[in-house]
Parts: C-alpha cells; sequence; structure tokens
C-alpha cells in the first residue's frame, strides 16, 4: 500500500514557513506589491507634483508652489494615521462618517484588513490610503498657487481633509450610503471630482493672482514639467495597480488599461492643440496626458482595452474643449482664477470618467474584482443596466460635488476669520522672496524685494560721547 506523504511546514523553503512574522493569513506576493505601489503613489506626490507645481508656475512662484504641495503631503500624514484613516474606512454604523479614532496601535496595524479578503496587515491599507488622500489636498492646491496665504494654507490642509474627504471617501469606498452603489475603482470620484470641486470653490474665496500674474504666468521650467509629468504617469501603475490590494489578473488589466487609455488622451489633446493652433503645446500634451490618466481611474481594472482607447478619446477631447474654448467664453470661469485648470483636468475628466465607467464596466471583471455582482450588472439585459448605473454615476457625482463645494466654502469662510486667505498685493508683487526668504534660482530682477544698503551704525553709546556739549 502506498501511503501518500504531505509536504509539513518545516520542509517548506524558508522563505514560505509560517510563523510569528509571517502568519497564515499574510500572502508575501501581495504584500510585497501593495507596498511597491504604494511607493509608486507616493512619488506622484513626492518628488512628482512638487516638481511640476514648482515648474509650470511663474519663477518667482516655484519655491512657494513646491513647497505647498510638500507641506501637504507632511500634514496630511499626521492627519490620517491619527484620525481621518478611521473616519474614512473604519466600521461604525454611520451613513456619513466613521469616527476619528488613530491608527498608530500595533494591533490594529499588524492585524488583518478587516472583513478577511486582502491579505495584508492593516499597516498596508493606511498607508496606502494616506498616499491616495495627500495627493488629493495637493491636487487642490493647483487651483491656488500664486496668491494664497501659506498660513491660510497650512490650516485649509488639515481641515478640509477631516471635513471633505474623509465623508467621500467613507460615503463610496467605506461603509456609507453610496457604497456598493456607486463605481470608483481607484478614486474618479473620491480624489479627482472631489480634488477638482474644492479647488475651483475655494480659488473663488481666496481671491486671483496679482493681474500681472494672471494676465502673464510663463512656466519657468518646461523639461522639469515633463520630468514631473513623467513621476505622474509612471506613478499610476500603483496608483490604479495597487487598488485591488493584491496582485491578481485585475491589477495586471487596470495597468495596461491605465497606459493605454493615457496616451490615446495625450495624442487627441496634441492633435486638437495642432489642428487649432497649429503648434504642438507641450503643456498641452501634459494636460491631456492628466485627463487620461483621471478619466481612466474610475473603471480602469472593469472595462475592456477597447473601452480604455474610446475612454482615452473622450478625455483628451472634452476636457481639451470646457478648458480651451468653453472656459475663455463663459463668464464664469473667467471670474474664478483656477490657477492650472484642475476643474477641467480633474473635475470634468473625473466625472466623465465616472460616467463612461458605469456604461462600460464589465459584469465578469465586477465579479473579479468585488467576489460578488454588487451591482446588478449581468450580461443578459447588460446595457440596459449599464444605463441604470450611469443614473446611479450621476447621482454620486451630484453628491461630491455638492458636498466639496458646500464644505470647502465654510472651511474658507472660518479661515478668513483667522488669517487672510489672500497674500498682501506687496508680497503678491514679490513672490517667493516675500513669502519664504528664498528663490528658486540665482536670476535677479524679477520683482524680488531690492537689497537694502548697508549702513554703518555707531552704538548709542558712542554716538552719546560724539555728541559735543555747550561751552
Amino acid at each position: 500500500m502506498n501511503l501518500q506523504v504531505y509536504p509539513s511546514s518545516s520542509s517548506l523553503p524558508l522563505g514560505l514557513v509560517q510563523d510569528e512574522a509571517s502568519p497564515g493569513w499574510l500572502n508575501k506576493g501581495d504584500n510585497a506589491w501593495q507596498l511597491t505601489a504604494t511607493c509608486f503613489v507616493g512619488l506622484q506626490s513626492v518628488p512628482g507634483l512638487v516638481i511640476l507645481y514648482g515648474s509650470m508656475v511663474k519663477k518667482k512662484w516655484a519655491v512657494n508652489s513646491a513647497f505647498m504641495a510638500l507641506y501637504a503631503f507632511a500634514a496630511a500624514l499626521l492627519c490620517w494615521v491619527l484620525w481621518a484613516h478611521r473616519m474614512s474606512f473604519g466600521v461604525y454604523d454611520s451613513h456619513l462618517v466613521g469616527k476619528p479614532v488613530t491608527s498608530l496601535s500595533n494591533v490594529f496595524l499588524l492585524r488583518q484588513i478587516d472583513g478577511g479578503g486582502p491579505m495584508l496587515p492593516n499597516a498596508d491599507y493606511v498607508f496606502y490610503e494616506f498616499a491616495f488622500a495627500a495627493i488629493t489636498v495637493i491636487l487642490l492646491a493647483g487651483s491656488l498657487l500664486g496668491r494664497m496665504n501659506f498660513y491660510a494654507w497650512m490650516l485649509f490642509v488639515p481641515l478640509w481633509l477631516t471635513f471633505s474627504y474623509t465623508v467621500g471617501a467613507f460615503t463610496i469606498w467605506g461603509n456609507g450610503f453610496l457604497h456598493n452603489k456607486i463605481i470608483d475603482y481607484a478614486g474618479g470620484y473620491v480624489i479627482h471630482l472631489s480634488s477638482g470641486v474644492a479647488g475651483f470653490t475655494a480659488a473663488y474665496w481666496v481671491g486671483p493672482r496679482h493681474s500681472h500674474d494672471r494676465e502673464h504666468f510663463p512656466p519657468n521650467n518646461i523639461i522639469q514639467i515633463l520630468g514631473g509629468a513623467g513621476f505622474l504617469w509612471l506613478g499610476w501603475t500603483g496608483f490604479n495597480g495597487g487598488s485591488p490590494l493584491s496582485a491578481g489578473l485585475i491589477t495586471s488589466l487596470a495597468v495596461i488599461n491605465t497606459h493605454v487609455c493615457t496616451a490615446t488622451s495625450l495624442l487627441v489633446w496634441l492633435a486638437l492643440d495642432m489642428a487649432v493652433y497649429r503648434k504642438s503645446s507641450v503643456i498641452g500634451a501634459v494636460q491631456g496626458m492628466i485627463t487620461g490618466l483621471v478619466c481612466i481611474t474610475p473603471g480602469a481594472g472593469l472595462v475592456d482595452p477597447w473601452a480604455a482607447v474610446l475612454m482615452g478619446v473622450m478625455s483628451g477631447s472634452i476636457p481639451w474643449y470646457t478648458m480651451m474654448v468653453l472656459h475663455r467664453k463663459s463668464a464664469f470661469f473667467q471670474s474664478v482664477d483656477d490657477t492650472l485648470g484642475v476643474f477641467h483636468t480633474h473635475a470634468v475628466a473625473g466625472v466623465l470618467g465616472g460616467l463612461l465607467s458605469g456604461l462600460f464596466a464589465r459584469p465578469k471583471l465586477l465579479r473579479l474584482m468585488y467576489g460578488t455582482d454588487i451591482f446588478g450588472l449581468h450580461s443578459k439585459g447588460q446595457f440596459h443596466r449599464a444605463l441604470r448605473q450611469t443614473g446611479h454615476q450621476l447621482l454620486g457625482a451630484a453628491f461630491i460635488t455638492a458636498w466639496n463645494a458646500v464644505v470647502t466654502t465654510i472651511i474658507c469662510l472660518v479661515i478668513s476669520r483667522i488669517v487672510n486667505l489672500r497674500m498682501d498685493e506687496e508680497d503678491l508683487e514679490v513672490g517667493d522672496d516675500a513669502v519664504h526668504g528664498e528663490e528658486a534660482y540665482a536670476l535677479w530682477g524679477d520683482g524680488e524685494t531690492m537689497p537694502k544698503p548697508r549702513r554703518f551704525r555707531l552704538p548709542l553709546i558712542c554716538q552719546h560721547r560724539l555728541v559735543s556739549t555747550p561751552v
């Protein structure tokens, strides 16, 4: 009689042996990918958006713009681990937001993610979602560059993250009232629509740039713009590839869809620039790249590659029209100084991606991602159900838009009672040197403070002794 012998845990390779540091629920492959994906997302902000913002603005605002992004990254991390993560993803009997509970306990960080699905520790999830929260508030900053008081920005970041971002994340990704109703694979609504709407709203309350800056605002380094854009594009591999919380089939599809849509969008935007303006704008190509990345995000792992191409065509054309044509003709858009056009590249592209994801999401891919057909998109009658899902997507977009507009307004009004939202006119004329006492480049003559002449002054006691006494 032949007896089949099963290998014991001691006969496994050392890397697969279970012990206290590697419990049975931990998948080392998924864990390694998730940490890598988180690094990709973090690099989108630091150095990606730091370089991009510091290069896209006028030279005198390079330091301030880059530092707004760096500060937001640091401040968001502390807010996230101290209270915001559990407000966004805690398991609570609430429809709008969770409780502000710290996420720094070892007991919490080193146990498996709640729900028993992802074979990862909470530490991975906390840091991954922090990278999403940080880039959201940094994207928002793109609407405010070149005039917001830095002290006001220091207050704005924790307040907006607490009262606006956490609500969007909880309602759609957590256990809120839009959970399992809205298709938002990696943040078309939670991140891009919210940042676009909040940035546009805050730009209204902060006010416009200096009149000369608004009329003449050339980028200070186009080569570095391409470098920052490169970090953003390749970093999106982790942005969309990390959302399944595993290195599975959906991850692979999401990555290829992301890059296909982005390349298509860039080329369409470039073609429109060349057809209308007879020039191939580098900055225009970067804008087309960004709209492609944003548009595919809500459905990256849930649509077929042909749909990703179609989404790229639409993300390269519709936001181009709203930014390059509608914005210039509309008194409403002209009344708000959105420095980098974040409303068009993120809000418009985010809504577009959300609606198209509701229309093109495949039932099989939804089941692979979520385990069950929670959205009711079956093979038979799929188009009818897809239209109904698109209706749900519209309702979700309306809620995110309204919430961010109202809450951002309240935050700006509260901060304005403490410090000025906008810099003084004199500081706006000078720029970085007035705000930080530092300049980006060793060049002189672009509005910097004039160096004051040094004068030799005698100590007061010497002046007293040199005063002649009357005879």
